[in-house]
């Protein structure tokens, strides 16, 4: 009952929506982009626990009064230096973009990543993506990148932003370890090809067939948009066109199956 006690009273009540921190939470998911502080918001149980496992500083964990139960399974697992609020359902629900929310949010600092990042170790398995829009294409091409050992995601323009709260969600934390680097693409492209990295593209109509192209040197995998596929002046830029296998009565993947069937591959060539 003690130790109880004490979780319950590390929490502070917050009765206001104009609070300064639950202002800076909604405002943070609507940004989908870090603060002047390099936070970004977060939501959910499982989030939470991914960054703590993948050693983020937690500011702040805001709980609902619903969600007493996870605040005293999570509260164990922060800093001392981690503020805690506790507020009531309805502020909470203002403060999150979720429908049917568990009650559980956090301001996280998440890692700055470089261009040179994405390179190592060696060799270099990149994803560039050029104009992908759905976040939750995003994040899935993150969580098969980490899966499969790639070195980094570029993201080219009229990309979404990796912060955004669909893409954390759907990467299942590895946006919080996975470089992911904005860029010009021209420049990206100019450059990982000065340091060795072979540049594919893919195509659900023409090409290699990815088992007939050798995946274990350094190379750098272009997924391009959901619509309309990679554009012809970057498809003109790539080394190689390289294409999945697939019946006749399917037009195409979708992005992000496409770049996990080929960072499996690409796997499964390293392995052997």
């Amino acid at each position: 009952m003690t130790g109880l006690l004490k979780l319950e009273n590390r929490m502070r009540y917050v009765t206001s929506r104009q609070n300064s921190r639950v202002r800076e939470l909604r405002a943070a998911f609507h940004a989908a982009a870090p603060s002047t502080r390099g936070e970004v918001a977060v939501e959910g149980v499982h989030l939470l626990e991914e960054a703590i496992r993948s050693g983020l500083k937690l500011n702040t964990v805001f709980f609902s009064e619903s969600a007493r139960e996870r605040a005293h399974k999570l509260l164990p697992q922060l800093s001392s230096q981690c503020q805690a609020l506790l507020l009531p359902n309805e502020v909470f629900a203002s403060a999150v973009p979720t429908e049917t929310p568990q009650g559980v949010a956090a301001m996280v600092q998440v890692k700055s990543f470089t261009f040179d990042d994405v390179f190592a170790p060696t060799p270099a398995l990149l994803v560039i993506a050029t104009g992908l829009q759905d976040p939750g294409n995003l994040g899935t091409i993150a969580r098969s990148a980490e899966a499969f050992r790639a070195t980094g995601i570029l993201l080219g323009e009229g990309t979404v932003s990796p912060w955004n709260w669909k893409a954390v969600r759907a990467s299942s934390g590895s946006l919080f370890r996975m470089p992911a680097v904005k860029v010009k693409l021209a420049d990206a492209l100019s450059d990982a090809k000065s340091r060795g990295v072979r540049v594919l593209a893919t195509s659900s109509h023409k090409g290699t067939m990815i088992a007939h192209v050798d995946l274990s040197m350094p190379i750098a995998v272009i997924v391009g948009n959901e619509g309309g596929g990679v554009p012809k002046h970057v498809l003109a830029q790539a080394d190689e066109i390289v294409k999945i296998p697939q019946s006749s009565k399917v037009e195409s993947l979708n992005a992000a199956i496409a770049a996990s069937v080929i960072l499996y591959e690409a796997a499964r060539q390293r392995r052997s």
